[in-house]
């Protein structure tokens, strides 16, 4: 098992562009939503909400304001655009947070009412996350970076290829998903965007730094 997980990791890399002739089953590709929708995230709260775009021409919205997918977007089987939600559902007085502890983590009114004042004052003063919007949007992102690598890793340990995409101008691809997605940008935002499919060529061999320059062990 161990040895299958690394070959996955060296599997993986930033595919540029995709063989378009090549789709991924449904099945597969449910698998590898499915690793997202299972990810961690801070108190559990799940930041996150997934847009899969196979429409053509709402990819061609998207493609040009991102620069860092001219080729994998239009090539990809599958395109997913991630975005992250902001303190109008993150924010510890937030109904989104009071409704998800309630019917989501099925949790006592105790326990809410003691996990509300421990996230309040985790948000407040141990991260102060809410000294402006841009604090809580991005550590709302950080989190679906978790869901992200999860649906990544997952997609090469059963052959397919991917690449994260956060080559973009924010404020048009936000633009676009209000204008032609119909999605409320006060209370969510663009964090990235990841396109799935099959690699159309080899790649170069992987290059990363070696264990001992990125390790330091204090026993």
């Amino acid at each position: 098992m161990k040895e299958r997980i690394i070959e996955a990791f060296n599997f993986r890399h930033a595919c540029k562009e995709f063989n378009s002739e090549k789709k991924i089953v449904n099945e597969d590709f449910n698998f590898i939503l499915e690793t997202g929708r299972l990810s961690p995230s801070s108190f559990g709260f799940e930041p996150w909400k997934f847009l899969v775009v196979q429409d053509r021409e709402l990819r061609e919205k998207l493609k040009e304001f991102t620069w860092g997918g001219q080729k994998q977007i239009p090539t990809a089987s599958h395109l997913v655009v991630i975005l992250a939600r902001k303190s109008y559902f993150m924010k510890y007085d937030s109904q989104y947070v009071k409704d998800f502890m309630k019917n989501v983590q099925k949790q006592s009114e105790d326990v809410i009412k003691t996990r509300s004042a421990f996230y309040e004052n985790f948000q407040k003063s141990d991260l102060k996350l809410l000294e402006n919007e841009r604090s809580i949007f991005d550590w709302a992102c950080k989190q679906t970076y978790i869901s992200l690598s999860n649906m990544m890793t997952a997609a090469a340990m059963i052959g397919i290829d991917s690449c994260p995409m956060e080559g973009f101008i924010a404020e048009k691809i936000n633009d676009v998903l209000e204008k032609s997605f119909g999605i409320d940008i006060e209370k969510f935002g663009v964090s990235c965007m990841v396109a799935f499919g099959y690699r159309k060529t080899e790649p170069r061999a992987k290059t990363r730094q070696s264990m001992d320059k990125i390790v330091e062990w204090y026993k």
